[in-house]
């Protein structure tokens, strides 16, 4: 009895091998495109692998589209336009996707998968996204969960950005994680440091890229980046601004305040800076200094939480009622938000209602 079942075993192991051996044999075959053409705006052809996503086909082309999520499909920041191929539109692309956007085609390169020749549109200063390599030459804890991370590029390289933009962290594998991914983080240091960044980072439990930075990098380890990226930057006019963050949103607020401290300006500032109590403030003399650099600047950290032992005589709830009193022409007033996109979106609502244009609020969202 126990030979016969024995025997059945090895059969179904048999079976079971073959019909694996032939299952990778399909696998291969049927997703083998071949080598297949990319046309870049009707300029340029690239030829690649088949079967891959366009994002990382053009990545491994060193042309590097915008995506904070790094491919996952959530940000929705890897819009390209397609002209032709690319398939069919996904469920995944969908939500991400404006009517407009619908009609004219545009997708998310993270989803199309490149399987025949392909033609896109993408705009000209992507060309000038780079991959940087570089070395940590600073850490600093801000706050229990915010660091302070300098990158130092290897030498005679330079980086040329706006303040305000961000760039693509790539981590390393480690742990358990052997893959590595890119992340999207706001470059705090001013543009007049070419030869290094400095990023704010706070610590997301269980995020890979935020785990990675704070319990794995150390000084001197080389750390690799893509970037510049992003359209928040400083808009050149002379209409009063507000700057509101929370977090790690300090950071391009920060690189634009230390910018216009080199270039001078005569505009009227007002920053609103949340949490939720004292412990989460960082940079707080920093930001203060700069009442002392700009004639016309006032930074108003506001606690929406204060605890009894922070003994804060500040302004406290939410930033949103203090917006109303603060701007004296919503005409001529433009507003820059880095936060949360629950944050984003309520701020937004309240400047709206305070007269501003929605075309004035400028905002990096981050989730």
């Amino acid at each position: 009895m126990i030979l016969v079942i024995l025997k059945d075993i090895a059969t179904l192991c048999s079976i079971s091998g073959v019909l694996a051996i032939i299952l990778v044999i399909a696998h291969r075959f049927l997703n083998d495109y071949g080598i297949v053409k990319i046309n870049i705006n009707g300029k340029k052809d690239i030829n690649v692998k088949g079967g891959n996503s366009l994002l990382s086909s053009l990545a491994d082309n060193k042309i590097f589209i915008p995506s904070a999520c790094g491919g996952r499909g959530t940000c929705g920041a890897c819009k390209c336009g397609i002209t032709k191929g690319g398939g069919p539109l996904l469920p995944t692309e969908r939500p991400l996707l404006t009517k407009e956007e619908l009609i004219t085609n545009t997708r998310l390169a993270c989803q199309v998968k490149v399987k025949s020749d392909i033609y896109i549109n993408i705009p000209e200063n992507i060309f000038n996204i780079r991959k940087f390599n570089s070395k940590i030459v600073e850490i600093i804890d801000y706050t229990y969960d915010i660091k302070g991370v300098t990158f130092k590029l290897d030498a005679g390289e330079k980086i040329d950005f706006k303040a305000g933009q961000y760039i693509q962290l790539i981590t390393q594998p480690y742990a358990k994680m052997r893959q590595s991914v890119s992340r999207a983080y706001s470059i705090s240091s001013k543009p007049e440091e070419d030869d290094r960044i400095q990023l704010i980072i706070r610590y997301v439990p269980e995020g890979i890229c935020t785990t990675w930075v704070h319990q794995q990098l150390k000084v001197g380890d080389e750390v690799s980046f893509t970037g510049p990226y992003g359209d928040f930057f400083l808009r050149d006019t002379d209409a009063d601004i507000l700057f509101v963050a929370g977090g790690s949103g300090k950071a391009p607020i920060k690189s634009i305040l230390d910018h216009l401290q080199v270039v001078g300006t005569q505009r009227r500032m007002t920053y609103f800076f949340g949490a939720r109590s004292k412990k989460d403030l960082y940079l707080t003399e920093e930001m203060k200094a700069f009442e002392s650099v700009f004639e016309y600047f006032r930074y108003e950290p506001v606690l929406s939480q204060p605890k009894a032992e922070d003994n804060w005589d500040g302004k406290t709830g939410y930033v949103m009622p203090f917006l109303k009193e603060t701007i004296r022409d919503p005409q001529n007033t433009e507003a820059y938000l880095c936060g949360s996109p629950g944050m984003i979106d309520a701020v937004s609502k309240a400047l709206i209602a305070a007269g501003i244009a929605k075309d004035k609020i400028y905002f990096d969202s981050f989730g």
